[in-house]
């Protein structure tokens, strides 16, 4: 359960929340350029095992931003084997981001790779998983399921989770009657507003949170303050403790929400236990290193007496 979304506004901004009832130990990391290989520095959230950043979503140095989102019923990927041109779902990220400066050289890069089932290690499950990537002059999400690898342009900006995004899209029609103006009917009161999205799902579902965040993304108000706007936008998808729960007892919530300013690359993050909007910049980092850089997500909320 997760909602990615790209606002359209300046450089271009990639919010998304991490819905889960458990997490990875995740925390915000830089990998240098050089690292693994890499050509780019990459900063975002990610699990470390054992040196290897696993990335759920993130940010180059260049403003190429990508995030992963569960996908359990429709991912496919090939066997396993030695060849060369085959990278692991956990892998796409740091490959992509490492290695492509634009949408369209990551594009290119992808005819040539073969997604394939395996997983980081035996304490994780093979992810399963699409994922929105832009640069802020184009957005698409990548599938890969058992008609093959489909390179998808996304005109919403938003990606949730199952069913695959062309049906995500086809569910949207449905709705093509909403509006933020203002509807009077016979059966509501004169002095209730925000009449006009009547019929707008409020459940956490994959495509009642797709068709919500869409709505919500469509009439957002371009603002000076993007990384709030983006915060906004994503409080519209957030799961409260106790709204989901899950047949063997476990409860889903909004792990972390983050907003990614492509432009000038930085991770602004805030998590369930911490509203505070905390951030880490690539340009006030230290990059000369050839080691992962982390910093602990917050846990407690940070409060602000006045008096």
């Amino acid at each position: 359960m997760c909602t990615a979304l790209y606002f359209p506004v300046g450089g271009g901004f990639l919010g998304r929340t991490l819905d889960l009832e458990h997490g990875y130990w995740e925390q915000v990391t830089v990998t240098p350029a050089g690292y693994l290989g890499n050509r780019y520095a990459i900063l975002g959230m990610a699990a470390n095992r054992q040196g290897y950043p696993l990335y759920f979503d993130g940010v180059n140095e260049v403003g190429l931003a990508m995030a992963g989102l569960n996908f359990p019923h429709s991912a496919r990927y090939a066997p396993d084997t030695a060849d060369t041109v085959t990278v692991a779902p956990y892998e796409l990220i740091p490959t992509l981001l490492g290695r492509c400066g634009s949408v369209d050289q990551a594009v290119s890069l992808l005819r040539g790779l073969r997604l394939c089932h395996r997983a980081p290690g035996p304490e994780y499950p093979v992810a399963s998983l699409h994922w929105m990537l832009t640069d802020g002059a184009r957005c698409v999400v990548i599938e890969s399921t058992e008609t093959g690898l489909h390179i998808l342009d996304n005109p919403t900006g938003v990606l949730t989770n199952e069913p695959p995004l062309p049906h995500q899209l086809s569910l949207l029609k449905n709705y093509a009657h909403l509006s933020p103006a203002q509807r009077q009917n016979s059966w509501q009161q004169p002095q209730s507003r925000g009449t006009g999205a009547v019929g707008l799902p409020g459940d956490f579902s994959s495509p009642g949170r797709f068709i919500r965040g869409a709505f919500a993304l469509a009439h957002a108000t371009p603002t000076t303050q993007p990384v709030g706007q983006v915060f906004h936008l994503l409080n519209t998808v957030a799961v409260p403790e106790g709204c989901v729960r899950l047949s063997d007892g476990g409860r889903v919530i909004t792990r972390y929400a983050t907003c990614m300013d492509l432009r000038h690359p930085t991770y602004y993050y805030r998590t369930y236990g911490c509203h505070r909007i905390h951030a880490v910049a690539l340009s006030r980092q230290n990059l000369a290193k050839d080691t992962l850089i982390t910093f602990p997500l917050p846990e407690q909320e940070d409060v602000k007496w006045e008096n």
